[in-house]
């Protein structure tokens, strides 16, 4: 009788073991099924909608900025939010990305980690659910009296001035100059611009004006303005972007005619639009994108005619001279040597309050007479006193004409620091500029 029950017990046992055993395992599978529904569900809520696959190209890479091209893409950001996630063989990860819709629709990420030269990664974009975001970003664009100041984790980066700045004592009001960045802060905060200083009042920090042109027959000066022949205002903030990935402002620039032939006695011979945009890096360096987008204003070609100093320009902080500052190019020139000659990139440093900060100027292959001469003040140039300046020039050997109708650009990245960086260092943030990692995107379809 205690046999019999024993064997019943243990067939009990066993029985129950086992639905036991099936029950996990039904759960296991239920929920896995679960997932994936969740991941693609009927309802379409959260959808894979594109796969992106990224190659590093002949270049090692580190903190590269990468886009992809949304066209043909169903996109909705009204209603959803386009999420990426990075895929290996074994995981997936959410990578923090942006959509930029301005112009043909793009998608930007970081890639964080180091990729070798020849290697590639693989990328899941989906379709999820509308997430409310919170109202403060890594990138913000703040307004201060008119002006614009983007921050990066609350610290200033760079103040664009769209009014017009006040000048010095007794200085006259045909110096009076808006449309230029200034201050450019280092990341512990040392300006590194200047404004209207005594020696060349028409010197604003960062700006972009053409020296010698002709318009209708005429020779007018953009850069100079005691001549006043010409002059650039800002005739719009188009638009602010604030986000994780990056922070900027798009602005239009007029190049008006002083002297033009119109009732008004004026008239505005170029248009130019600035887009900038600061990322999110290390937090011991910016990484700032300037872009010059111009066209012709009217029927009239618009001519920039060859000369020593014109385009994008930098002027640095007092602090800065021939023994407190030190500039080296691409091409191994110094201030010494460097003016004049072509480079790809200038690596500016000097004196400050935290030992020592810097820019690196670098050009992108797509700028007209690529790589552009460069101007600077060589040794003992103003004196010996304050002689720092920068400035690539397209034109500087040659003649640029601007026909109507057409689009001309001009893209520059700054990497700005405290401390200092060597040539390899500004080497790669070239090579990632100028050639980034190529991204091959293939459409989903249900």
């Amino acid at each position: 009788m205690k046999r019999e029950m024993k064997k019943k017990l243990y067939k009990l046992t066993i029985q129950t073991n086992s639905i036991i055993l099936f029950t996990m395992k039904r759960a296991r599978i239920l929920i896995v099924f679960s997932l994936l529904f969740w991941q693609y569900p009927a309802n379409g809520q959260t959808k894979e909608i594109a796969l992106i696959t990224v190659e590093s190209g002949n270049y090692d890479r580190e903190n590269s900025f990468v886009n992809a091209s949304l066209k043909g893409l169903e996109i909705d950001l009204a209603n959803s939010d386009l999420v990426l996630y990075e895929v290996d063989k074994r995981n997936e990860y959410k990578i923090e990305s942006q959509p930029d819709m301005a112009g043909d629709p793009v998608l930007w990420w970081r890639i964080k980690d180091k990729m070798k030269a020849g290697s590639t990664k693989k990328y899941s974009l989906r379709k999820e659910p509308k997430v409310t975001h919170g109202n403060t970003h890594a990138i913000d664009v703040t307004s201060k009296d008119g002006n614009l100041i983007v921050k990066s984790g609350g610290r200033n980066v760079i103040q664009y001035n769209f009014k017009e700045a006040p000048l010095p004592d007794g200085v006259p009001e045909i110096y009076r100059r808006a449309g230029f960045i200034h201050p450019l802060w280092s990341p512990k905060g040392e300006v590194l611009t200047r404004i209207q200083p005594p020696d060349h009042y028409h010197h604003v920090g960062i700006w972009n004006p053409w020296t010698h042109t002709e318009y209708k027959g005429k020779p007018i000066d953009f850069w100079n303005l005691s001549k006043g022949e010409g002059t650039v205002k800002p005739a719009s903030i188009i638009s602010t972007t604030s986000n994780d990935l990056y922070g900027g402002f798009r602005v239009l620039h007029n190049h008006i005619d002083l002297n033009g032939m119109t009732p008004e006695g004026y008239e505005v011979a170029l248009k130019e639009e600035w887009n900038v945009r600061v990322w999110n890096i290390a937090k011991d360096a910016w990484l700032i994108d300037f872009v010059s987008t111009m066209n012709c204003a009217t029927d009239s070609i618009f001519k920039i005619v060859k000369y020593r100093y014109q385009g994008f320009g930098f002027r640095a902080t007092e602090k800065w001279n021939d023994k407190s500052a030190n500039l080296l190019t691409s091409e191994g020139k110094d201030k010494e040597d460097g003016n004049s000659t072509r480079a790809r990139w200038c690596d500016v440093n000097g004196v400050s309050e935290f030992g020592t900060s810097g820019i690196l100027f670098i050009t992108h292959p797509s700028n007209y007479n690529y790589p552009e001469p460069i101007r600077i003040w060589p040794v003992g140039a103003n004196k010996g006193k304050e002689n720092v300046f920068f400035n690539f020039n397209p034109a500087m050997d040659r003649d640029w004409v601007l026909e109507p109708g057409n689009d001309y650009q001009l893209k520059y990245r700054m990497y700005v620091y405290d401390g200092k960086i060597d040539s390899s260092k500004a080497e790669k943030l070239w090579q990632d500029f100028a050639f980034p990692p190529r991204v091959n995107v293939k459409v989903v379809n249900e």
